[in-house]
């Protein structure tokens, strides 16, 4: 069993993991919001990826093409999101507001959403396109404009059976999976091994988890199967904790070279990416570097999660 215990009434598990961060990306590729409590739904932490950027094409943009989403700060303030970046005036869009349909592309899947406006469009192309050299991301990707568009909640996006065990598992604008899970010990182990090789050590920001988790080794939970989380006297006082939550890890996460760009600086150089294919690759993922583990949501749509609740799940084998 873990060293990490809980104080609980109700026994599960062989091994109990703290929750100690919540993070959510409201803009897809965007910088995170780290809370210190969130809804979890059936698509995964609310307003996670619920909004996201696309070209002049409805092709969905990253930080693969355009870096500086990264600078690109989200706040979730009452019924608003705000969005702040550097020589950018505050962004405010109602967490409700839509304005037309918008077909887009994720990942070669055509979904239906709703495009937020012409301020929004002009927000962003200022902020990211705003550089016309040659040699410049913008440039080099093709793009000339962007439009900022809304999941459509009566759009159900399934994600890969095949992972998921034949279960109904929704996301938004998501890679894929509802959740990323990530335990600090892995990435104390990559900084280790950064600092080993004469490079600074790494934020968990680069890698873009939903809940990060400390009781465990490093990269344990690559071999979990359900967290569930336990109710503790306290928690059994308070009425927004009586759901059962359930959250199956489903698939190791292949890494794309997101983690390789600096947060602060939106600055790239390989040293994250060189380390980890040192180590990492996953033989069932055909050689794929993969860091963090992909989660379905199996039970407790509408629960709450806080940071410090404890986390129970059993190694899968076979």
């Amino acid at each position: 069993m873990s060293a990490l215990s809980a104080d609980s009434n109700v026994s599960a598990g062989s091994v109990h993991a703290r929750i100690e961060q919540l993070l959510v990306y409201p803009v897809k590729s965007c910088a995170g919001v780290l809370l210190p409590e969130a809804v979890l739904t059936a698509a995964g932490l609310e307003f996670d990826r619920a909004w996201m950027l696309v070209d002049q094409n409805g092709e969905f943009v990253s930080q693969r093409e355009l870096p500086r989403m990264a600078l690109v700060q989200p706040q979730l303030k009452h019924n608003e999101l705000v969005l702040r970046a550097p020589g950018m005036l505050a962004l405010h869009v109602a967490l409700d507001a839509v304005e037309q349909p918008a077909p887009v592309q994720l990942w070669g899947e055509r979904l239906d959403a709703w495009d937020m406006g012409a301020l929004c469009a002009q927000w962003f192309s200022d902020f990211l396109l705003a550089d016309k050299s040659a040699d410049s991301a913008a440039a080099r990707s093709g793009i000339t404009h962007l439009r900022m568009v809304r999941f459509d909640p009566d759009c159900s996006r399934l994600s890969d059976k095949k992972w998921t065990g034949g279960a109904d598992a929704e996301n938004q604008f998501n890679d894929g999976f509802a959740l990323l899970v990530l335990s600090q010990a892995s990435l104390a182990q990559l900084n280790d091994k950064l600092q080993a090789a004469g490079h600074a050590s790494v934020e968990m920001a680069r890698f873009r988890p939903n809940i990060v988790l400390s009781g465990l080794q490093a990269h344990e939970e690559d071999q979990l199967d359900v967290l569930r989380l336990l109710h503790t006297q306290t928690d059994a006082a308070s009425a927004d904790a009586s759901a059962d939550v359930a959250l199956r890890l489903v698939k190791p996460c292949p890494r794309c070279p997101i983690p390789n760009i600096n947060p602060v600086t939106a600055s790239s150089s390989p040293e994250v990416g060189d380390t980890l294919q040192s180590y990492r690759q996953n033989p069932q993922q055909n050689g794929a570097v993969c860091f963090g583990m992909n989660a379905i949501v199996q039970a407790g749509d509408g629960a709450l999660l806080r940071v410090g609740q404890v986390l129970a799940a059993d190694h899968r084998f076979g």
